[in-house]
């Protein structure tokens, strides 16, 4: 167990910027993992292992992509109880992202806007940083890398960028995510289109095969995809998947629809909207996705998962397994050992 209470953490943290709190937390986990001192956070790991496209998961648990964007924090983070971590948004060039302020908390619906824009170091540092860490990976922990495009390359040449960002963290990843779905990058949730999904997918995974054959490894590819879908473009994005050879799908991302949220103070800010309010739409794509590809094609649910019983919703929705972010800033650590335990044996 834990030894500082979240409630008093949460006290100080909430009292500050929204984006202050959450860098301040990053460079403490950063400092202190690997030391006698993590055991301020850490918690055992619910062992409940399970194999999802071809990788043998400790739980069904782990961290979504967002939170740790240069990848700094994976044993520390991991020491929290996480059956897998994915850290990203990396995009080849390091890029600042949007003009600040650019996070927001709605309490009252345990939710977060944001519009950070895929701010990060770049891919060599992100690589640097991965490599780095050890602790989590010897103790069977897996870690997803999550690859977008930078903000200054054209969407018509988006392919450029996932291709070189593929290349630069195939070699250390457990599996690549590749993100077409953040609405804080102009036209980037174009790419989730019918014509041009399959084109970068297929380069993509014309790439994959070939470091495969060079490296002597085949490294799960998954694609994010939003909730803001509806049926004939979740249909659209099932049959690119299943074309494409791609391995598995994570549903789903931030939400650009405010009306759970009306009438709250930060509510009308721009940028995509996480939390409890994108539970029920991130359970309808995957549900959707289910029905799609059928029973044993991989699903990895996130979206709105603050308890036990958010992560059962997900798994029942169709989800092999879950993420959780947002739901860790409002209940944190002790929430990994409640959804993992929640979902021992199913």
């Amino acid at each position: 167990m834990a030894l500082l209470p979240y409630s008093l953490a949460r006290s100080f943290l909430f009292s500050l910027d929204p984006e202050h709190a959450h860098e301040l937390t990053l460079d403490t986990i950063a400092r202190l993992q690997n030391t006698p001192a993590q055991c301020l956070w850490a918690q055992p790991r619910i062992s409940d292992p399970v194999t999802v496209a071809g990788l043998r998961f400790p739980n069904r648990i782990g961290l979504a992509a967002g939170l740790d964007k240069n990848g700094r924090c994976i044993d520390g983070l991991g020491a929290m109880g996480f059956g897998f971590i994915e850290v990203g948004t990396v995009t080849p060039l390091g890029q600042p992202g949007n003009p600040k302020p650019r996070m927001f908390r709605l309490p009252a619906r345990n939710a977060l806007i944001n519009r950070l824009g895929f701010n990060n170091e770049g891919l060599s540092a992100f690589v640097a940083n991965v490599q780095r860490a050890h602790s989590f990976r010897k103790a069977g922990g897996l870690v997803g890398l999550n690859i977008g495009k930078n903000a200054a390359t054209p969407i018509e040449r988006a392919a450029d960028d996932y291709l070189l960002a593929l290349d630069g963290v195939y070699p250390h990843a457990d599996y690549v995510t590749v993100n077409i779905s953040s609405p804080n990058t102009k036209n980037l949730r174009e790419l989730q289109g019918d014509g041009p999904l399959g084109a970068l997918l297929g380069a993509l995974r014309l790439r994959r095969d070939d470091l495969a054959k060079r490296l002597g490894r085949k490294v799960p590819m998954f694609v994010k995809i939003a909730p803001d879908l509806d049926e004939e473009q979740i249909a659209a994005i099932a049959r690119a998947l299943r074309e494409q050879g791609l391995d598995g799908v994570i549903a789903t991302n931030t939400t650009l629809a405010r009306d759970a949220v009306q009438g709250l103070p930060h509510a009308d800010e721009a940028g995509g909207l996480s939390g409890a309010p994108v539970f029920e739409a991130s359970n309808r794509v995957i549900r959707a996705l289910r029905a799609a590809l059928g029973p044993d094609y991989p699903i990895i649910g996130v979206g709105g998962v603050l308890s036990g019983a958010d992560a059962r919703a997900k798994r029942e929705a169709g989800a092999d397994l879950v993420q959780v972010y947002t739901g860790l800033i409002y209940r944190g650590g002790p929430l990994v050992p409640e959804c993992a335990q929640a979902l021992a044996g199913r």
